[in-house]
C-alpha cells in the first residue's frame, strides 16, 4: 500500500495492467471534498455583487452577506438591485438537491451602522417632480424584496439579521422581516419619517403590529424615539443580545446550537407565517398610501428630509 505524503487520502496499489489506482478517502477529506465541489457549484456572479459581500460557510451550511454601500448607508437603487441578484441566485443555486442551505445571514460592513432605510435624496427628487409612479415602483422593489425573505426564498432554511449599529427607517423595516435578529448591545433602532411628516412605508406597521399588537406599533411608527438594543430585546423584537464587537460570534454559536433541531425551527416558522400571515398586496397598500402622503410633504419637510440625509452621510462618513 502505498501513501501520498500531504495528500487527501491513500492510494490503493493493488491494481494491475493500465487501471488507475483507487484513491481511498477519510471522512474528514471526503467533507472537505464536498465543500469543495459546493464551492465550485456556486455562481461566481453571486461573489461579484457591487454591494453586497457574500461567503459561503460550507460546514455550518450557512450564507454571510454584509452590506457594502459606497456612501450614505441606505437602501438606493443599486443597492436594491443587489438584492435582487442576491435573492435570485441564492433561490437557483441553493436548497434540496443543490447546494446546501440551513442558515442565511445578512449585516453591515458600515461602521457603527446596519442601514439608514431609504434612499432620501431619491426622495427628495422624486417628490418634487411629482412622480408618485416613480415613488412607488421604488417602494414595490422594497417589499417585493422583503417579501422573499419573510418566505425564506421558498427554502428550507433560518434567515438571520445581524444588527451591529444603527437600523433606522427602513433598515429597521427590513430587519424585521427575518426569522431571528441578534444585535450588539449598544445598537440602536428607530423609525424617524414622522419627522418631516412622512411615516415608515416599507413594512413597519404590518411587522410590528403582527409582533406587538396595533397600539404598541403605532407608539414606535408615531414617536420618533430611538430605541436600544435592550428595549428591543424586552419587547421580543431583537432575539439575541450580544456583546459590542460580538456579534458575529453570536450569530455563529446560533447557528451551532441550532444546528439539529434547524428543520423543526423551520417548521416552526411556516407555523408563523401560516397562523400570522402578511400577504403582498398588504405591503404594496401600505406603500400606495406613502406615496400619497410623501407627494403632499411641505418644502419645511423636505427641508428636514434633506438635513437628515445630511446628518447620516456625515456620520457614516466620520465612522
Amino acid at each position: 500500500m502505498d501513501r501520498v505524503s500531504g495528500g487527501l487520502g491513500h492510494i490503493q496499489d493493488n491494481c494491475s495492467g493500465d487501471e488507475k489506482p483507487a484513491i481511498i478517502l477519510q471522512p474528514r477529506e471526503e467533507a472537505l471534498v464536498r465543500e469543495s465541489e459546493d464551492h465550485l457549484a456556486i455562481p461566481e456572479a453571486l461573489f461579484q455583487l457591487n454591494e453586497l459581500d457574500v461567503l459561503y460557510d460550507a460546514g455550518a451550511k450557512a450564507l454571510w452577506t454584509y452590506m457594502r454601500p459606497p456612501g450614505r448607508p441606505s437602501f438606493t437603487l443599486g443597492m436594491l438591485r443587489d438584492f435582487e441578484d442576491w435573492q435570485r441566485l441564492i433561490g437557483e443555486s441553493f436548497g434540496p438537491g443543490k447546494i446546501p442551505l440551513d442558515f442565511l445571514v445578512l449585516g453591515s460592513r458600515a461602521p457603527g451602522v446596519f442601514c439608514f432605510g431609504g434612499d432620501l435624496e431619491l426622495f427628495h427628487s422624486l417628490i418634487q417632480a411629482g412622480d408618485r409612479d416613480g415613488l412607488i415602483r421604488y417602494g414595490y422593489r422594497c417589499v417585493e424584496i422583503l417579501d422573499r425573505n419573510i418566505r425564506a426564498l421558498e427554502l428550507p432554511m433560518l434567515t438571520i439579521g445581524l444588527v451591529e449599529g444603527a437600523a433606522l427607517g427602513g433598515g429597521f423595516e427590513a430587519v424585521l422581516s427575518f426569522d431571528f435578529i441578534v444585535a450588539e448591545r449598544g445598537a440602536t433602532f428607530g423609525l424617524p419619517e414622522i419627522m418631516f411628516g412622512l411615516f415608515p412605508g416599507m413594512g413597519a406597521h404590518a411587522f410590528l403590529t403582527r409582533k406587538l399588537g396595533s397600539a404598541m406599533a403605532e407608539r414606535i411608527i408615531l414617536s420618533n424615539e430611538t430605541y436600544t438594543a435592550e428595549q428591543m430585546y424586552d419587547l421580543g423584537i431583537v432575539h439575541i443580545l450580544a456583546e459590542p464587537g460580538e456579534g458575529r460570534l453570536a450569530c455563529q454559536e446560533f447557528i451551532a446550537k441550532s444546528a439539529r433541531r434547524q428543520f423543526g425551527l423551520v417548521k416552526a416558522k411556516q407555523a408563523k407565517r401560516i397562523s400570522s400571515p402578511l400577504c403582498l398586496d398588504e405591503l404594496k397598500s401600505i406603500v400606495d398610501l406613502w406615496a400619497d402622503a410623501a407627494l403632499q410633504l411641505q418644502d419645511k419637510d423636505l427641508k428636514m428630509m434633506t438635513r437628515l440625509a445630511s446628518a447620516q452621510a456625515k456620520l457614516a462618513r466620520a465612522a
